[in-house]
């Protein structure tokens, strides 16, 4: 049963849809959302393109965990007037591509003002001309902050697993926005499947409740095979792509990562 949804705080009126950037989000926790973000951009920067991986998930921010680097700025220094959004933009060499990391543990960040909630979507659309594509890796939930960052993205990618709360919780994510921004390019990336038939029958079950009660077909990004490698890559805090390239969820995630850059 879907949780009833808030819509009380209004997303602020959208900018212009950019056509670099690509958010990221999930209707709950657990579902390998950050992961699939670092995975997406470091595939796209092996394939040449500049890419910019933003650490959207306001207080409870992880990328930086999970590669393992310590930026000297972060979203935390932006927001305090220390330093400009462009400037808190770190290279991480290893994978090819800049991070903009947020506050781990910080929870105040997700109570940010609507009006800083509004300057910072201003200044990651100028950040974005710096770069071919930003991925923007969302809080998970429905949120107010999670909702107006994607309200600016030319597509959004839904993580989901096949757990039925991960798919119930995706579909709130999908109504929310659906009610919000009817034209939106919602895509569907179905994580930790066991196998390629189980993750299609996943997104079949996400699709014909969409179908029926949303009258809409949001499309099948990709399928991300289970693979031991990724637990071990998270472990040593490294990119998939850099120490296991020839996994199957690394190739799984090329796969995607192809299809988007086609799509620009």
């Amino acid at each position: 049963m879907i949780a009833p949804v808030d819509l009380r705080q209004p997303v602020p009126s959208a900018a212009p849809l950019r056509s670099n950037l690509f958010a990221v989000a999930s209707g709950k926790g657990g579902v390998g959302k950050t992961w699939f973000s670092i995975s997406l951009a470091h595939a796209l920067a092996r394939a040449g393109k500049r890419a910019l991986l933003f650490d959207g998930d306001l207080g409870l921010a992880n990328v930086d965990v999970q590669l393992g680097v310590m930026p000297k700025r972060d979203l935390g220094t932006v927001l305090a007037g220390q330093s400009t959004l462009a400037g808190a933009a770190t290279h991480y060499p290893e994978g090819g591509f800049d991070i903009i990391a947020g506050r781990s543990g910080t929870g105040s960040l997700a109570q940010i003002a609507p009006s800083k909630l509004a300057q910072l979507r201003n200044d990651i659309v100028t950040v974005s001309n710096n770069y071919d594509c930003v991925i923007m890796d969302m809080g998970a939930g429905i949120e107010r902050t999670v909702r107006s960052f994607a309200t600016q993205a030319r597509a959004c990618y839904v993580v989901t697993t096949d757990e039925p709360t991960a798919i119930t919780d995706a579909y709130a994510f999908i109504k929310v926005t659906a009610m919000e921004r009817p034209n939106a390019d919602l895509r569907i990336v179905v994580n930790m499947a066991s196998s390629t038939r189980e993750g299609e029958r996943t997104y079949a079950i996400l699709l014909k409740a969409c179908k029926e009660f949303l009258k809409i077909e949001p499309e099948l990004a990709g399928i991300i095979r289970r693979d031991p490698h990724v637990r071990e890559a998270i472990r040593k805090q490294s990119s998939l792509l850099t120490r296991f390239p020839n996994s199957e969820a690394a190739t799984d995630v090329q796969a995607v990562a192809t299809r988007l850059i086609r799509s620009l």
